[in-house]
């Protein structure tokens, strides 16, 4: 139970011990204090430094009572608070000889006068309740009455129906260690059920020594549930190992105040089919950057096969502006958008035809370990722009998972309308995706940077949210053109942990992440205990009771329901965002370049982008298929990933022209008919076998 005081009330007259001695207080205002002084006539100090002296101390005054946890009567029946009130009304005529809802002016009853014991006042009463009908000894009057001022209107319920139990029931400790065990056992193989679990936490009790009998095998599944709880041991593999090799402290945030200043960059498989050279079919991968700050795609590259020479043409698509290309829509330009354009373009010429995506110089990058990223081509790339290069640690793909998010925020949003689209795995994967009606890689690569103009730029959100007002989201652009123009405060926390019970109160789940109020996360190392656990709060579902400021977002404050009921405090995630705040003033500020392309006309230019990518490009008419051309498939396809990748090569000497004279092998075979042949057929994997010929 919290132990927090309020602070005794300061007055006139008073005796109190301050640096040493006991003196009285003459004279109180807003800030000082006058008070008696040895030495002087009197002595003025500063009530901050009075009240944070170590031997400030107010003499001959009561003990005042806690600040009641009202946040937690929340979790008992309301049949038990309401016999809490009642009890209430009764201890406090006991303590003040008046019952709280007496009129002003009311003399005391007999038995609770003046100059009456406290002892006294329990047995009357004791005296009364019974002659009412509540038999109720002064002994018991004195226990509540004790707790009352111990512990608050709390003390006064009874908590026999609420009574918290163990997180795991009567399963033994070894039972639950070793399922624990058996569980991490099983994060680097492949999948399996519940089953094989429950035998292996038998085997491993048995390999321990440890005579422990193992409970009913309902329970041990119920135990296995909640072991498992958001730890896919049964599920993905994949994910599995992404859980248990996450962050296990708290996620933590830069500060990220300007655009460039941290970019990340990774690559990818692109899910859908697309026509290379000489109609083959094959998949291709995405290499994109992205800008913290604003979130802003700055470029993305299509390739078959990913090389470092290809994140550095990234690098060079990042610095330089995006034109506007033939068929894009007017309202696609930068001078139509919410981007300052007149001031952008007297720094830079380049930007009088470009597209609405900001051209943003990067200072820092961080990428994984992969071979495209650590290669010297690209490392000289960034030294040549005098751009820092951060690798992440290995195994740690959630150090960059602004740009994993917007991999897979690419995969739902633009490639699933593409005609070809296989899904992200093979099941879910349609039949014969190849066969539909693909784009080439040109075309494909030119319709990602229209969408990234149209829709990706223009699109709220999530990470964009106004600090002050976390119900709005902001575009790329939007954020952009704010950072510019950004200015803000600091906040400042609040003061003093005796008004965390007078807060208001919410009740939250702890998460991996921590817990989120109102669209903002909060996280602190202190809640690593509580993090995917029950409270043991049966009234609120196993949720954790958070207090918090209305008036200051930076932290809030949960109570240990496991521990000692003490408070931890967590701190919004994105305080250190501070130095540059997005409020109303930075986007009132530019709210005067209003943009002349309206929400609607961006609406519909995306919805025909889709449209126009999903019915894929025009062909011409279909043609007989030919066999034989299958048996060079393969080859075909080696050399049209081969030419899509590699630089143009050298241009080949012309051809001889054909003699007209045929050879003498020709004129020989001419003189001699042979008899035909009937080749044997191939097998076709690709045949559909229930195909009539």
């Amino acid at each position: 139970m919290s132990r927090l005081k309020r602070p005794p009330s300061l007055g006139v007259g008073q005796r109190i011990r301050f640096d040493h001695q006991v003196r009285g207080v003459l004279e109180i205002t807003a800030q000082a204090a006058v008070l008696e002084d040895a030495e002087a006539p009197h002595r003025v100090v500063a009530l901050i430094d009075l009240f944070e002296a170590p031997d400030f101390e107010i003499l001959f005054q009561p003990e005042r009572m806690p600040l009641p946890p009202v946040g937690l009567l929340e979790t008992f029946p309301p049949e038990a608070v309401k016999q809490a009130l009642w009890w209430e009304k009764h201890i406090l005529e006991v303590l003040h000889g008046i019952a709280p809802d007496a009129e002003p002016g009311t003399a005391p009853r007999a038995g609770y006068e003046p100059g009456t014991s406290v002892t006294s006042r329990q047995g009357v009463k004791a005296a009364e309740l019974s002659a009412a009908g509540h038999s109720v000894a002064a002994k018991t009057v004195g226990n509540r009455r004790r707790r009352y001022q111990e512990e608050g209107l709390v003390g006064l319920v009874d908590r026999r129906p609420v009574r918290k139990r163990r997180e795991f029931g009567s399963v033994p400790d070894a039972v639950v260690d070793a399922m624990r065990k058996a569980i991490g056992e099983g994060v680097e193989t492949s999948t399996r059920n519940g089953a094989y679990l429950i035998w292996r936490t038998g085997e491993i009790l048995r390999e321990s020594g440890e005579a422990v009998e193992l409970p009913t095998r309902r329970t041990l599944y119920r135990l296995l549930a909640k072991l498992t709880s958001g730890t896919h041991a049964t599920g993905s593999a994949v994910t599995r190992r992404s859980q248990a090799h996450g962050a296990s402290a708290p996620f933590g945030e830069l500060t990220v105040t300007a655009p460039g200043e941290v970019m990340q960059i990774d690559s990818t498989p692109m899910d859908v089919m697309v026509r290379l050279d000489n109609s083959v079919v094959g998949k291709v991968e995405l290499t994109g950057m992205i800008d913290v700050a604003t979130r802003t795609l700055t470029a993305a590259v299509l390739r078959p096969t990913t090389k470092s020479v290809d994140a550095s043409v990234l690098l060079a698509r990042t610095v330089t502006p995006e034109l506007m290309r033939p068929g894009w829509v007017d309202v696609l330009k930068m001078s139509r958008s919410v981007l300052p354009h007149r001031r952008l373009l007297s720094l830079d010429e380049r930007l009088e035809h470009a597209a609405a995506r900001p051209v943003i110089v990067p200072e820092t990058i961080v990428c994984d370990h992969g071979k495209v990223f650590v290669s010297h081509n690209f490392r000289a790339s960034c030294r040549f722009l005098e751009i820092d290069f951060q690798p992440t640690h290995k195994g740690a793909p959630f150090e960059k998972g602004h740009i994993e998010k917007m991999l897979g925020s690419v995969a739902t949003m633009f490639v699933q309308f593409l005609p070809g689209h296989t899904g992200r795995n093979t099941d879910h994967r349609g039949r014969r995706p190849e066969k539909e009606n693909l784009w080439s890689l040109p075309e494909l690569q030119e319709l990602l940077d229209e969408w990234i103009v149209a829709h990706w730029q223009n699109r709220p959100h999530e990470g964009l949210r106004d600090p002050d007002h976390p119900g709005r989201l902001f575009t790329p652009n939007q954020k952009y053109a704010a950072l510019v123009e950004a200015c803000g405060y600091v906040p400042v926390a609040l003061s003093g942990q005796d008004y965390i019970e007078l807060l208001p109160a919410a009740w939250r789940a702890v998460n991996a992440y921590g817990i989120r109020i109102n669209n903002r996360t909060y996280d602190s190392p202190g809640l690593g205990p509580m993090r995917r656990r029950d409270s043991g709060v049966r009234a609120k579902r196993g949720l954790w009771e958070v207090h918090r400021d209305p008036y200051d977002v930076s932290r809030v404050w949960v109570r240990d329901h496991r521990g000692d009921g003490s408070w931890i405090q967590a701190t919004w995630k994105y305080l250190n965002r501070s130095p540059v705040p997005f409020g109303d003033l930075a986007w009132d500020h530019v709210s005067h370049q209003l943009p002349k392309a309206t929400e609607e006309e961006l609406a519909q230019a995306v919805a025909d982008l889709l449209t126009r990518a999903h019915a894929g490009p025009d062909q011409p008419a279909p043609k007989k298929r030919d066999r034989k051309a299958k048996a060079a498939k393969g080859d075909r396809r080696v050399a049209a990933r081969t030419k899509a990748t590699a630089p143009p090569a050298a241009p080949s000497p012309p051809e001889p022209e054909p003699d007209d004279e045929p050879s003498p092998q020709e004129a020989a075979e001419d003189e001699e008919t042979l008899a035909e042949v009937i080749p044997l057929g191939l097998f076709d994997p690709l045949e559909d076998p229930w195909k009539r010929r």
